[in-house]
């Protein structure tokens, strides 16, 4: 049987991308959903027909041509207010998910991001519970620092050593890395791979897209059901839709993100 990383990624999988869930007043880097908001999308996705589930086990079933009506949940930093707000949801939904906790970090905070307020991270022992209730565990490394930046020592540490403190902690293999800042580079993505995961996640789509370089959909505190369908058309248009007119239907979605990137730019260049 092929492992998951032997998988050819001709049409991407769709991976919904979570941080923070809790109240909030205050959250410059737009990484924190509201409970009651993280409970609509969990909602809009079983009304869908959609389960939502970890990316290892997303992976399997594609590899198993058994893939229909799953979505991968992720969550990354490990914020512990997972446990509280967004555990319970997935649970009386029936779904699973995937944690990309920092092992540098655990019982620590979110001071990488200063301006924001912080907020605790999960203990090794949260950890432990969350993996002896169904939730896979991966690495975000040890710091979330941006990979390309650092040395080739710093690069194994966070690669390897984060890999060795989960698995001890959680009890699971982790198989599954997150790239923090969705930042990564040759060096990075080869490094993933000589580390022993099966599968990395990034953000945007890159040249390394693949199982080494999973894209996923950055879900915001704002999307609505409308923003959760036009997120949903997005995907199938760019992956799954190969029917008549799709290569209209691609170019014209390429057409209006150029158009919603132009004034961004401009403004950037007059600055």
């Amino acid at each position: 049987m092929r492992s998951v990383s032997d998988m050819r990624y001709d049409n991407g999988p769709v991976i919904l991308m979570y941080h923070s869930i809790m109240p909030y007043q205050e959250d410059p880097s737009r990484t924190t959903v509201h409970p009651q908001r993280f409970e609509q999308h969990m909602r809009w996705l079983r009304k869908r027909g959609r389960r939502g589930t970890s990316v290892r086990e997303l992976l399997e079933a594609r590899q198993n041509g058994a893939a229909d009506g799953l979505v991968g949940i992720t969550f990354d930093d490990g914020y512990s207010d997972f446990i509280d707000n967004a555990l319970p949801v997935l649970q009386r939904y029936g779904f699973s998910a995937t944690m990309f906790a920092l092992a540098g970090r655990l019982g620590g905070d979110n001071s990488w991001i200063p301006d924001d307020p912080r907020k605790n991270l999960l203990t090794a022992g949260q950890i432990s519970q969350l993996a002896a209730s169904g939730i896979e565990i991966g690495s975000h490394g040890l710091l979330h620092l941006s990979l390309p930046s650092v040395d080739e020592a710093t690069l194994a540490d966070e690669l390897e050593s984060s890999r060795r403190v989960l698995q001890s902690v959680s009890g699971q293999e982790v198989p599954g890395f997150a790239y923090p800042f969705g930042h990564l580079d040759a060096r990075a993505f080869r490094g993933v791979q000589d580390a022993g995961y099966d599968y990395a996640c990034s953000v945007w789509p890159t040249e390394f897209s693949g199982p080494y370089a999973l894209t996923r959909i950055n879900v915001l505190d704002k999307y609505s059901y409308g923003h959760m369908w036009y997120k949903g058309i997005r995907h199938w248009l760019r992956w799954e839709y190969e029917g008549a007119g799709s290569r209209a239907l691609v170019a014209g979605d390429a057409w209006l993100k150029r158009r919603h990137s132009a004034p961004r730019q401009e403004a950037s260049v007059a600055e």
